[in-house]
């Protein structure tokens, strides 16, 4: 599953070598409407749908029905002033399917932050109703004066 090169032999010849996996994998919340037992991963482009079965198996123990991968192509942009196109990299996204017994439900990472997000918005609004209304009754006797003239 790894492609480093380990040194066969060291002088003192320790056995200090820890043998690490190049791929990555991250989850990431789906497009579409999924089935509660199918997880969306982005993960390394190297990684084929045997590599990616045991990595979840062996590194996180997570019973691995089926794999299915595809290719997303990154957005291309053209520039403005040179008019050379670029293109961002490709992804490789796995949709794995887990027993149906297990579920997978996306976190919820900030329920709190979003509630006073949210109360605070609304305060905020609330208060600059009430500074534009101020504002009106304060230029209603002057109807030709402009907003910014003021005593």
């Amino acid at each position: 599953m790894s492609t480093r090169w380990y040194p066969i032999y060291q002088r003192g010849g320790p056995q200090l070598r820890v043998f690490l996996p190049n791929f990555w994998m991250k989850v990431i919340r789906p497009t579409e409407i999924q089935p509660e037992n199918v997880v969306t991963f982005s993960c390394s482009m190297e990684m084929s749908k045997p590599d990616i079965k045991n990595y979840l198996e062996k590194i996180y123990n997570i019973p691995v029905v089926d794999v299915r991968t595809r290719i997303a192509t990154g957005p291309t942009k053209k520039d403005q002033i040179y008019g050379y196109v670029t293109k961002a990299d490709d992804i490789k996204i796995a949709y794995v399917t887990l027993p149906k017994e297990n579920k997978f439900v996306f976190p919820d990472l900030f329920p709190q932050s979003a509630k006073d997000k949210k109360e605070q918005d609304e305060k905020s609004l609330e208060e600059s109703k009430v500074n534009f209304k101020k504002y009106l009754d304060r230029n209603k006797g002057r109807p030709g004066a402009p907003g910014w003239f003021s005593i």
